[in-house]
């Protein structure tokens, strides 16, 4: 009930429009991109909240000690540890076969840091788990944010990634500067 008058309040005051495909109705990786802001944040909640999704997103075990770790766990958050990220995989498995429909939300574009290609914890989530992927994303040359199109992986990476690439083509995300290209390191041929 709070999360939907904080998100209609949010909608109504705000300078983002709301431009987005239906909400799945099955639990799906949620790709955030080009994720430049830690304001990004706070637009994932306001489209989930809105659009009725239940939402997942990993966060650095950090943000989750002391008095913020509630917090963020009420917020949807999942604590990854760097030293075992293996963990998180079998964690979303657990959750998706024992019926619950979320989004999982991921950055792959990482910590906003200096890098060239995207994180593939979502492309390797979403192959082992069966999920969909639903691309996401902020706009600030339209000031538009949202959901775009679901669709499953083929296992092709290349394939996979060019259609990624295309729908983000054009989304430069909230500070265009630090945008990354939609690109997985798996694409690159072998030294």
């Amino acid at each position: 009930m709070l999360r939907r008058l904080f998100s209609r309040a949010f909608w109504r005051l705000s300078r983002w429009t709301l431009s987005s495909e239906p909400a799945p109705e099955r639990p799906t990786v949620l790709v955030g991109a080009p994720h430049t802001s830690n304001w990004d944040f706070v637009l994932m909640l306001a489209i989930a909240w809105r659009l009725g999704i239940d939402v997942r997103w990993l966060g650095k075990k950090s943000l989750f000690s002391g008095w913020r770790g509630p917090i963020m766990r009420r917020l949807g958050g999942i604590p990854v540890d760097r030293a075992d990220p293996a963990r998180v995989v079998s964690d979303v498995v657990r959750q998706v076969r024992s019926g619950d429909v979320f989004g999982l939300v991921v950055t792959p574009d990482g910590t906003r840091g200096a890098h060239d290609t995207w994180k593939s914890g979502f492309y390797r989530i979403a192959r082992e788990t069966g999920m969909p992927v639903t691309l996401g994303f902020v706009d600030r040359t339209t000031m538009t944010t949202g959901l775009g199109p679901t669709f499953e992986l083929t296992g092709d990476v290349a394939q996979d990634m060019d259609r990624i690439r295309a729908f983000y083509a054009d989304k430069s995300g909230l500070r265009p500067a630090r945008r990354v290209e939609p690109r997985l390191r798996e694409e690159d041929p072998p030294a």
